[in-house]
């Protein structure tokens, strides 16, 4: 977690950024935290006790729940770390901010472009026999489609 500037200490009469974590809200989504991560740690131990009692396949599940406990705690971080940028910079970050940021940096010819008016695909032969191929194959299984299975 990057070291908190002049912003984060507060001023007199303002609260300080850090507060939020201890709104309702997210005391809710800390404990949820907490729970869940309590629960993929005692299932990896769940799992090391049956990989020990011949249970081969349990060995995998014994490496794999606390490999999601520290996700979980990965992704938590990063999560306070967001908000903690988003308070300290003023405000909420504006829509298309990102989408915007990486379309100047990129290449010329890269990226996607604003399509002004749509092609006329009308006179295009492959694509009408391709529309003729799925509208055949639409009217090949209508009211057979399902009838194998039980469906109907």
């Amino acid at each position: 977690m990057e070291t908190p500037g002049p912003a984060l200490q507060g001023t007199q009469g303002a609260a300080p950024v850090w507060r939020f974590l201890i709104t309702p809200r997210w005391l809710g989504w800390h404990v949820l935290m907490v729970v869940a991560c309590w629960g993929m740690l005692w299932l990896g131990d769940w799992q090391l006790h049956r990989a020990l009692s011949g249970n081969g396949l349990s060995w995998a599940y014994t490496f794999e729940w606390p490999l999601f406990a520290g996700f979980a705690v990965v992704f938590w971080a990063r999560t306070i770390r967001d908000e903690f940028r988003i308070r300290r910079g003023g405000g909420e970050v504006p829509e298309g901010a990102e989408a915007v940021g990486a379309a100047q940096s990129l290449p010329a010819g890269l990226g996607t472009a604003q399509v002004q008016q749509p092609a006329d695909d009308a006179d295009d032969a492959e694509l009408a026999k391709y529309n003729a191929y799925l509208a055949r194959l639409n009217d090949e299984v209508k009211g057979t489609h399902g009838k194998r299975y039980g469906f109907r």
